[in-house]
């Protein structure tokens, strides 16, 4: 199973990441650097959710109900007359289970590593959630996950698995900082000092979540 960047450098992350740009009227490269921290940073959130029984039911009822994957079918539909505003809403109320009183700290270190202000980083990331959801809805189906407590393994190799200590350590980071303080720093530290071996954020983050 391929990781979530690897998702945004094939032909249906492309089109998500136009389509996601276009529909929030953020600059294309933003909007990549954004989807490239934020999907990874969900993504541990949810695993972490899913580490509760309540959490992993609650998730699952959502993949198995409209989070099936099908909003994957018809990007062009979704992008085509721009974004109904029941997907936003949905992907805000995804963003605030997900990221609970974290998220506010998130959307503003996303934001200052990607040069967006929070407002801009938030309407990207409200478009990306139920994307998001339908692609782990997609490989729940794919992958023949039918119990709540398979899901956190679904999650994890979506995340790229074990392997990668230092990216998950660096993800726990962000989600526990609380928006101010050394956290951020250290953050801003591993980005930059890794962007600058990788060639630009892109290539850090390419290298830092997946191969």
């Amino acid at each position: 199973m391929s990781g979530i960047l690897d998702l945004l450098n094939s032909d249906l992350g492309k089109t998500i990441i136009s389509g996601v740009s276009g529909s929030t009227g953020t600059d294309q490269n933003k909007t990549s650097s954004v989807l490239t921290m934020a999907l990874p940073v969900l993504m541990k959130a949810m695993e972490r959710n899913a580490s509760t029984p309540e959490g992993a039911e609650g998730l699952m009822g959502a993949l198995n109900g409209k989070h099936d994957g099908s909003i994957l079918d018809n990007l062009g539909g979704l992008f085509g007359g721009g974004v109904d505003d029941n997907v936003k809403q949905d992907g805000d109320k995804i963003l605030g289970h997900v990221l609970g009183s974290k998220r506010q700290g998130v959307e503003k270190i996303i934001g200052e590593k990607s040069g967006l202000d929070m407002g801009s980083v938030a309407n990207i990331l409200k478009v990306a959630a139920p994307i998001l959801m339908g692609v782990i809805g997609k490989q729940k189906s794919q992958n023949n996950v039918s119990s709540s407590s398979d899901l956190g393994g679904l999650l994890g190799g979506l995340l790229g698995g074990s392997s990668a200590q230092q990216e998950q350590s660096f993800l726990e980071k962000i989600l526990d900082a609380d928006g101010d303080g050394s956290v951020i720093d250290d953050v801003a530290g591993m980005v930059l000092g890794s962007a600058n071996k990788k060639g630009g954020l892109g290539g850090l983050l390419g290298g830092l979540f997946g191969k």
